[in-house]
């Protein structure tokens, strides 16, 4: 497909403030690799930037001479200077900027062993949670069965009947779960749009110059302790294959793993389901009919289910599972507490 003129321009833009981010974060970083790194990429993206100029002048058309910053270039290059790019690695990695798995690749001691194959290097970026069905379950189960209890406790401190409390719980669960299903489809919706957005540029830059690619990649991994010559050797070996290569750059420029992007369906699917399960907690004593001590039946359930949603969530985080369920109980009962007292606040006072 012939380039048009906007393409043309798009893409020297592109390389043109690739540069410019390159270099405002090579002057922000501490480490000498990473600076050296940066600094090496930006010289990239400027040769790659020569590349449009020179597509341009086939076809008569004249590129502007100097570059000069957007708005938004110029916010992040502030930020990067206010806060550091390690901090910024999603707005940067929006911005496609490259090279953002060096940060997930030191460690204390050295660097993480370098990558022989494609598998190895997606091997670090991984992770048994990136679909976001796991995520969004846990946290589904959490605000369900803290935010019903919450409802529930409120409802009760105005002194209100066993009946309103349960077609005011059973509302609050609906609108509850349709709130987090919508919101983690449109969360992971939106992140899934930006990686393929991401995936896609890096396929259209891999066909219009591949070699230029490969010296990127090869300057990660030189970054990362490889000789100049193990470097180059293993990016032509990945860049060998296109698919392979370009499922290398999303690895290692974008720290991304194609496969693994996330579904929006099982997050809200999962989001859903889990907060009807948490809040159903808090209101079982009711959708029972208890006649006789129902809110306390109801604390104790709710007290439970904090507890072992703390135990549960300990084996994600690795901490003790003892501590995890307590705090879990100080903080929702602590909620729950503070909600009792505004509803019979304002039960006394409306009354």
């Amino acid at each position: 497909m012939a380039l048009t003129s906007s393409d043309l321009l798009q893409g020297w833009q592109h390389e043109c403030r690739s540069a410019y981010l390159y270099r405002a974060i090579s002057l922000r970083d501490p480490l000498s690799h990473r600076k050296q790194l940066f600094s090496a990429l930006a010289e990239e993206a400027e040769k790659q930037a020569s590349l449009w100029v020179e597509e341009a002048a086939k076809l008569g058309l004249i590129l502007p001479v100097h570059y000069q910053p957007d708005t938004r270039a110029r916010c992040v290059s502030a930020l990067i200077r206010l806060l550091g790019p390690q901090r910024l690695k999603p707005v940067l990695a929006a911005m496609k900027i490259r090279g953002l798995s060096i940060y997930a690749g030191d460690r204390k001691a050295g660097f993480h062993p370098l990558p022989q194959s494609v598998e190895e290097v997606g091997a670090s970026h991984r992770s048994t949670g990136n679909s976001g069905g796991l995520r969004a379950a846990v946290f589904g189960v959490n605000d369900g069965l803290v935010s019903i209890a919450c409802l529930v406790m409120g409802v009760a401190g105005a002194a209100s009947s066993n009946s309103v409390i349960l077609l005011t719980g059973l509302a609050g669960l609906l609108a509850g779960a349709f709130s987090m299903a919508a919101g983690e489809y449109i969360s992971m919706r939106s992140q899934r749009e930006m990686f393929e957005y991401q995936i896609g540029l890096e396929r259209a830059e891999l066909a219009q110059y591949p070699e230029e690619e490969a010296t990127e990649l090869a300057l990660i991994y030189r970054a990362r302790g490889m000789t100049e010559a193990e470097a180059k050797a293993l990016a032509d070996r990945m860049m060998a294959d296109p698919e392979v290569g370009l499922d290398t750059l999303a690895r290692e420029e974008l720290g991304l793993n194609p496969d693994d992007l996330g579904s929006p369906w099982l997050a809200a699917i999962s989001s859903f389901l889990a907060f009807m399960v948490g809040g159903a907690i808090p209101l079982l004593p009711y959708v029972v009919g208890m006649a006789h001590a129902t809110l306390q039946f109801s604390i104790g359930f709710t007290a439970t289910g904090l507890f072992l949603i703390g135990l549960m969530l300990s084996l994600f985080t690795g901490r003790n599972a003892l501590l995890g369920g307590l705090r879990m109980l100080l903080i929702g009962g602590a909620a729950g507490l503070l909600t009792y007292w505004v509803g019979y606040w304002m039960g006394v006072s409306i009354a």
